[in-house]
Parts: structure tokens; C-alpha cells; sequence
């Protein structure tokens, strides 16, 4: 019998080309002592409030749902300290005190809008997850994963088309990467050159599964791709390695050019929620993390080799632990809001 032909050898496809322009990879922030103290102490200020959140829901206090930013405080401040509060936005997800206080919001009203207060952001009706405020262009908190990413989508266009040189930042995590309407919005933004930054802060577990499980391309700063939007990933525990990538994001999208991803590597120390014992993952794992790649810490070893003295840092912890008692006090002996207050701010259609 004749020998069959050999078959030929599938043909190799060509590497994808470079073909639209992308921004210079970020370098560390330089910042002076001064700079870097100041990060300290709003990195600072989260932790000790979320800490003193945990301890009210805990105690009955705050009701529902209540998320914690433990861990991930590098990301919030080093990319909210270079924007512009009143002129840009920011929205993110549920997972939203810690962006908050990164705004400039007062810690007051913030944790009397954990417990339920008249005094609260959103007088009281809003609780952990739906917090607002116009006044300093930011938009919330929100409870439907990926939602705020059309939301931020939006913010942006509002930029471009009031021409008032401000920039969206959209917050969403790497379990509402997987989100449709995330894609959609990129289209969106590419197509209308907005002036958006989407940052994934990526904490490796969504609500509890591995990204490695849920994400066929784990590397998320790659999504934007077949969007032509550049991506960058950038170490989310070290603040100034986050601020220098908002510095090259900020320059981007202010010049015209359009969305930028960027994926903030970090990690929480608590589970997705208060009610979550997070046994999806080891104890010396999280305690790797604490010990090795803690922001506050990295932060604080970085100010002593400066010239700060363990005295002073010891005062502003002792400073802020007090601010947060504040805080904690004021929520507690504020009134809660008039059974009135549930019909306003609804919005009624007459037929």
C-alpha cells in the first residue's frame, strides 16, 4: 500500500503586534519625609478605623454587611493623594470606608453612617456598602459587583463633555473582572477617548476563590488588551509604588489619551466580610503577608531609615487611635434618623 502523505505542520501564527501607543512603565514614587508621613498616617487612620468597625459590628453596632479594607490601605492612598478632590471622581465597590478616608472625608460621618446615624454621609440609610458624597466627587460605594464600572464609565464621559479636565477613578476587584458590563464599559471608553483609570485591586480570593480558579488570564492588567487599553501592574502593598503608577495613569488620561488599567496587587487580611472566616486560605499565609508585606510596616521602616524617630510614630498612632475613638463615640450617641427620613430622597413618577 502507497504511504499516506505526512501531514503538514500547522502553520505558526504570527505574534500579536504592538499596534497602539502605550504609556512608560511607572517607577517608585520619590517622596520626601514629610510626603511619606503623610501617607503613613491616612494608611494609618484606615487601619485603626476599620480595626474599631470590626469591634462595633462585633458588638452589634453596625448592622448588615460590613467589608474591611485591611491590608489594602497602600492602594486607596497612593492613588486618591494624586487626584484632585472636587475636581476628579472616584466610585468603587462595597469594600468603600477605606476609599473614603483617603478622600478627606471626615471619619465622623463616615462611621456614623456604619451605625445607622442621622449624622451619617447618607443619613443613616445607606450603612457600610452605599456611601456617598457629591461634595467631594465621590460617588460610592455599591453593592452589585462590577456596577460601578459602567457607573465610573459614565462619571467620565461627564468629564469629557462638561470639558472640566477631571478624571474617573473606578475601583472594582479581580472576582468583578469577570463581569460583562466591564467589558462593555472598556468598549465604551475606548471608542470615546475617556478619560478614566480602572484600577483592579487585586486581593487574590474575590469572595473566596483563587484567581488562578476563577480567571482563565490571571493576569489581570492584560484585560484591557483586545480593548487597546494599556495595562500596568504595580505592587499594591508598597504606597509609593502605587502612587508613582497613579502619577503615569493621571498623566495619561489628563493628555487625551484615553482609559488605562491598573492592576494593584494586594491583599486583605480579613475575610471578603465580617461573616466570612475566609478558610479558603492558610493562617501562614495571611500571616506571611502581615509580616513581610505589611504597607504601614514597609512604610514605617522606610520613615525611621529617613530620620523618624520610633517616638514620633509611636505619638501618631497613639494620635489616631484617639481621632478614631472620636469617631466611634460620636456614632454611638447620634441620633438615628426620623422614620420620615424614609421617604425622602426617593424617587417617585407620577402617571
Amino acid at each position: 500500500m502507497a504511504k499516506k502523505p505526512a501531514k503538514k505542520a500547522p502553520a505558526k501564527t504570527a505574534a500579536p503586534k504592538e499596534n497602539f501607543e502605550r504609556p512608560p512603565q511607572p517607577t517608585r514614587y520619590q517622596a520626601s519625609q514629610d510626603e511619606l508621613l503623610e501617607f503613613y498616617k491616612q494608611m494609618l487612620l484606615i487601619r485603626r478605623f476599620e480595626e474599631r468597625a470590626g469591634q462595633l459590628y462585633g458588638l452589634g453596632l453596625i448592622g448588615g454587611f460590613c467589608h474591611l479594607y485591611i491590608g489594602q490601605e497602600a492602594v486607596a492612598v497612593g492613588l486618591q493623594s494624586a487626584m484632585t478632590v472636587g475636581k476628579d471622581s472616584v466610585i468603587t465597590g462595597y469594600r468603600d470606608h477605606g476609599h473614603m478616608l483617603a478622600y478627606g472625608i471626615d471619619p465622623n460621618v463616615i462611621m456614623a453612617e456604619l451605625t445607622g446615624r442621622a449624622a451619617g454621609i447618607s443619613k443613616g440609610k445607606g450603612g457600610s456598602m452605599h456611601m456617598f458624597s457629591v461634595e467631594h466627587g465621590f460617588y460610592g460605594g455599591h453593592g452589585i459587583v462590577g456596577a460601578q464600572v459602567s457607573l465610573g464609565t459614565g462619571l467620565a464621559f461627564k468629564h469629557q463633555y462638561s470639558e472640566d479636565g477631571g478624571v474617573n477613578l473606578s475601583y472594582f476587584g479581580d472576582g468583578a473582572a469577570n463581569q460583562g458590563q466591564v467589558y462593555e464599559s472598556f468598549n465604551m471608553a475606548e471608542l470615546w477617548n475617556l478619560p478614566i483609570i480602572y484600577a483592579i485591586e487585586n486581593n487574590h480570593y474575590a469572595m473566596g476563590t483563587s484567581v488562578k480558579r476563577h480567571s482563565s488570564e490571571p493576569e489581570l492588567y492584560k484585560r484591557g488588551e483586545s480593548f487597546q487599553i494599556p495595562g500596568i501592574q504595580v505592587d499594591g502593598m508598597d504606597v509609593l509604588a502605587v502612587r508613582g503608577a497613579a502619577e503615569v495613569a493621571l498623566e495619561w488620561t489628563r493628555s487625551g489619551k484615553g482609559p488605562i488599567l491598573l492592576e494593584l496587587m494586594t491583599y486583605r487580611y480579613r475575610g471578603h466580610s465580617m461573616s466570612d472566616p475566609a478558610k479558603y486560605r492558610t493562617r501562614d499565609e495571611v500571616e506571611g503577608f502581615r509580616g513581610e508585606r505589611d504597607p504601614l510596616e514597609q512604610a514605617k521602616q522606610e520613615l525611621l531609615s529617613m530620620g523618624a524617630s520610633e517616638d514620633d510614630l509611636k505619638a501618631i498612632d497613639k494620635e489616631i487611635k484617639e481621632r478614631v475613638k472620636e469617631a466611634a463615640d460620636f456614632a454611638e450617641h447620634a441620633p438615628e434618623p426620623e422614620p420620615s427620613e424614609l421617604y425622602t430622597d426617593v424617587l417617585v413618577e407620577n402617571y
